[in-house]
């Protein structure tokens, strides 16, 4: 079991967090993880309709910003929203985020 790289809480740029807020496939995958447990990436992506790639590639983006923490057991892969590092960081960001979400489906 091993976690993937993700920024430490001090090294999130607020840019980085509001490229990866500014896609629809990964609102919707922040608002499977709000409710701050741990969840497989397939359970994440349930329902959105888009290519195994492309969801790689959105799950990459969010890591790579510090909004998710990826941790690799085997083949399979489990995400977690990280909500008490951002609101740390950057505080109402992603409440903000997903209520906007919410009203753009």
């Amino acid at each position: 079991m091993r976690n993937l790289p993700q920024p430490a809480v001090d090294d999130i740029e607020f840019v980085s967090v509001m490229h990866a807020l500014s896609d629809q496939a990964r609102l919707r995958l922040l608002a499977a993880l709000a409710d701050d447990g741990e969840h497989s990436c397939s359970a994440a992506a349930e329902g959105i309709e888009v290519h195994k790639s492309t969801m790689s590639h959105h799950f990459r983006v969010l890591r790579e910003a510090g909004l998710i923490s990826t941790r690799q057991d085997g083949r399979h892969r489990f995400v977690r929203l990280r909500r008490a590092e951002l609101d740390q960081r950057f505080p109402g960001v992603l409440d903000a985020a997903l209520a906007a979400g919410e009203h753009s489906r």
